[in-house]
């Protein structure tokens, strides 16, 4: 197991500083705020419009010793917003490099089981509402979009098998382990994604998954 941990938490846009703050005054080093769009669990408020509320991501990656405080002080930041405000959980760093020094890369594992896996879906812009309407009839809620770019260059396409397309977008959807197998194959089988290349589906299992706002 490795000794540093990824806290990704998704919350409102213009709330990624309440998030950063409490964990910077838990001992946190920093983090990462990306944009993203929220997909509804709810494909009535998709279609009203209603589904689509811009969402603030902050990445923070610390040691793990030290999250379960950090994981505290969010929670205890978020307790007074509106219910389902937002949510967070862990991913294992494997391998972490500062200051020209790599830690971990063993190659390890976690141990135990998760309840929740992260399913990631990179397609070309324009297909992550299609992706994500596949996932909801297999079981899955709702997801997050996140706007994206390809590098362009022809190692991408060596190594991704990916076309060549600035444009894409990252479908991040956080579901039920049991769900995460039937979420993947009615992705796989979207007829926008039959072209070799047209993009790439990758899942992680998560820790410490949270509900953040009010009980």
């Amino acid at each position: 197991m490795s000794s540093y941990n990824l806290l990704v938490a998704a919350v409102p846009h213009n709330k990624a500083e309440l998030v950063s703050n409490a964990a910077l005054s838990a001992g946190s080093w920093g983090g990462t705020v990306l944009m993203g769009r929220m997909i509804s669990a709810s494909s009535f408020l998709s279609v009203l419009g209603l589904g689509g509320a811009t969402q603030d991501i902050v990445l923070i990656l610390n040691e793990d010793r030290g999250m379960e405080k950090i994981m505290d002080a969010v929670k205890m930041a978020c307790k007074t917003e509106r219910r389902h405000f937002g949510f967070m959980f862990t991913l294992n760093a494997d391998t972490f490099l500062k200051n020209g020094i790599i830690s971990g890369g063993d190659g390890s594992m976690q141990d135990k089981e998760t309840k929740q896996d992260l399913i990631c879906v990179i397609v070309n812009k324009g297909y992550a509402d299609d992706a994500m309407a596949a996932a909801r009839k297999a079981g899955a809620g709702g997801g997050t979009v996140l706007n994206a770019r390809g590098t362009a260059r022809e190692d991408d396409q060596k190594f991704f098998g990916m076309h060549i397309v600035p444009e894409k977008e990252m479908l991040m959807i956080v579901t039920e382990h049991e769900k995460k197998a039937s979420v993947i194959e009615a992705i796989r089988t979207l007829p926008c994604l039959e072209e070799t290349g047209s993009g790439i589906t990758f899942s992680a299992g998560v820790e410490n998954f949270s509900v953040l706002g009010k009980n």
